[in-house]
């Protein structure tokens, strides 16, 4: 991948961020989750180099089928039409919670679900599914996905979205669709989309506010009788210059570029003196030497964005994609002057790390074996995310669709506290037979969940739901609302 990567830095000079970020992840050569993947590698859990909280517990797939479920609920017990829709779903650990059965009664605080009702336990929400959609890029994942969702022995066929096989849990058609894009928006349909650890890895554009340069002005000048240019300036107004105009700033934009081998050997050299084994980052972020297309448009298109613009030296992380996504559920959910809904419907539900209103900055990491690895190292092999900016994302689906409204972000530990995580740990561990082991194995992994530590969790990690426009009336269950009895 790096030397894909360096002999296209070499036909095209410096790239944006975003670019980089696309090829490393995405890329059809050489991409994290779509490229030459080794035999069997596997991304996520303990083998892997990251682990999401599917992974961690099954109680967190649980408490969001739970929350489906009551959203379903909230908006009439709609018989038909419903979609579930997950955009990168990974090994489709968290879609298999949410569909599978458990029997296990649910307390207080959703007193209405007197089971863990996840989908198939609930047959009227089961009925109403027409299908449930995989967003996945990955043939390796969908590969994955499908064992997982419909059994080792089920095979691909080919439909209008792209492939599907019949699910096992509520015996449902599950498509694989490439992109979201290839999801027709239906205003008929009741679409219950799922985005988590979905917006972090996203490419972003990283801009840097610098002084814009300045041509100083040309003297005008006059003719002379004796046929030269006399300069207008006077020896008055060259003793008492005019006071030099405030500076005016620019957005640049920081370009990824391939390191020198000069600087790669000094970097390793003193790396290894210092006694540490580090990848060589075989790229560097440079800044732009002007304005770009995309330092002309992206920083401009906010305020948010351009209150920073004339501090010198401010930067600003803006992931358009992210924009694009969230605009796209908005209107599968409350409809646009194009796609009009008799209603809105449905719900998005995103749960991601990230900053709740000021933005991001310096943000971007690489992990490789559970470990933080500089992002310009091993491209290709090293995961790459970015903090979610979910004030963008709110603003985006609330200017997308009048037919919507937001509630969050709220941290992690908030919403699977509101939605009963510890007393369905408690109910697990009294089902386990009193197993010591099994346990204590139960209560880690859902305390991990909502550490509000300074990096935990419960803290770092943000849910944030799109609804259907309701004038503020209806707060969605984990957001300090409760469920409805419709």
């Amino acid at each position: 991948m790096a030397i894909l990567s360096f002999h296209s830095f070499k036909t095209t000079g410096p790239v944006p961020l975003a670019s980089y970020m696309r090829m490393c992840l995405t890329g059809d050569l050489g991409g994290y989750y779509t490229g030459a993947i080794g035999q069997d590698r596997d991304q996520f859990g303990v083998e892997g180099d990251f682990v999401t909280s599917p992974e961690i517990s099954q109680i967190f797939g649980e408490l969001v089928g739970v929350w489906f479920i009551a959203e379903w609920m909230s908006q009439g017990r709609p018989s038909q039409g419903v979609q579930l829709i997950e955009v990168g779903p990974g090994r489709g650990t968290l879609m298999d919670d949410m569909l599978r059965a458990s029997l296990t009664p649910i307390p207080p605080p959703l007193p209405l679900l007197p089971q863990i009702l996840t989908i198939r336990r609930f047959p009227a929400m089961a009925d109403s599914i027409e299908h449930v959609f995989m967003v996945e890029a990955s043939p390796q994942l969908r590969d994955a996905q499908k064992k997982l969702l419909c059994g080792p022995d089920a095979q691909f066929t080919q439909c209008d979205f792209g492939v599907q096989s019949n699910g096992r849990h509520i015996g449902k058609p599950v498509v694989w669709a490439e992109s979201l894009k290839s999801i027709p928006i239906e205003a008929e349909k009741v679409p219950f989309i799922m985005a988590h650890e979905f917006f972090d890895a996203l490419p972003i554009h990283t801009f840097q506010s610098a002084p814009a340069a300045v041509t100083p002005p040309r003297p005008s000048s006059t003719t002379s009788p004796g046929g030269g240019e006399k300069s207008t300036e006077t020896d008055s107004a060259q003793a008492h210059p005019s006071p030099l105009p405030s500076p005016s700033y620019e957005w640049r934009e920081m370009m990824v570029s391939p390191t020198s081998p000069a600087a790669m050997a000094s970097a390793q050299a003193k790396s290894k003196a210092a006694g540490r084994e580090e990848l060589a980052e075989e790229f560097q972020l440079i800044l732009s030497s002007k304005p770009t297309r995309h330092s002309r448009h992206l920083p401009e298109s906010s305020p948010r964005y351009q209150r920073l613009k004339h501090t010198p030296g401010s930067v600003v992380e803006i992931c358009p994609d992210a924009s694009l996504y969230a605009a796209d559920f908005a209107t599968r959910i409350g409809g646009t002057s194009s796609v009009r809904k008799s209603r809105p419907s449905g719900a998005a539900l995103i749960l991601d790390y990230g900053t709740s209103d000021a933005v991001p900055i310096n943000s971007l990491r690489g992990i490789r074996h559970h470990r933080l690895v500089s992002p310009f190292s091993a491209p290709g092999l090293v995961d790459l995310s970015a903090d979610v900016d979910f004030t963008a994302i709110a603003e985006a689906a609330t200017l997308a669709s009048g037919g919507v409204e937001v509630h969050g972000p709220v941290p992690q530990a908030d919403f699977l506290e509101l939605m009963g995580i510890r007393e369905r740990a408690e109910i697990l561990c009294k089902a386990s037979g009193a197993k010591k082991d099994t346990a204590d194995s139960v209560e880690k992994s859902w305390k991990r969940l909502v550490d509000r530590g300074p990096s935990g969790m419960g803290k770092v990690y943000k849910a944030l739901a799109i609804l259907p426009e309701n004038e503020g009336r209806r707060r969605p269950v984990g957001f300090g609302g409760d469920v409805a009895a419709n």
